[in-house]
């Protein structure tokens, strides 16, 4: 009587088999869960640009529009804190704006015809204050942009 010493070792392989399966299957859902991540935090990223560039906008239109008024030269209130509106896909931030003034005296001008610059400063972020320096947490997204206006 021959004896086959060779039992069992396609039970061997098959469980070596459902164990390298699940390895690659939790491998997949990681990184499928930290590209889905990586994604959101991208677009939260945009929308907090295009935050900063409305606070950009509307800091460059008050110094503007304080510019053609009479007695006018001053920045806005600084700093400001905007909230954007509600139902629109930037629901959710704050802009932080700040406009420093600065008269500078160039060439043959004389003193009562200076150039005036103003250095808007927008901060948008999602968990005001804008900006958060204590403890900003892994969600925290921020933008900065700075323009310059002269007149």
């Amino acid at each position: 009587m021959r004896r086959n010493n060779q039992t069992g070792i396609s039970l061997v392989t098959a469980i070596f088999l459902i164990v390298v399966l699940a390895a690659l299957g939790a491998i997949v859902v990681t990184v499928s869960g930290l590209q889905h991540t990586s994604s959101a935090r991208d677009v939260m990223g945009s929308k907090a640009y295009q935050a900063a560039r409305a606070g950009i906008e509307w800091g460059a239109y008050k110094v503007l529009q304080q510019a053609a008024a009479p007695g006018a030269g001053t920045c806005p209130a600084s700093p400001t804190a905007i909230p954007m509106p509600a139902g629109t896909d930037l629901t959710g931030l704050t802009v932080n704006v700040t406009c420093s003034p600065t008269t500078v005296q160039e060439g043959s001008r004389s003193a009562g015809n200076p150039l005036e610059f103003y250095l808007i400063t927008a901060t948008a972020c999602n968990q005001p204050p804008c900006p958060n320096t204590t403890n900003p947490g892994p969600a925290y997204v921020e933008r900065q942009l700075q323009a310059t206006i002269g007149r």
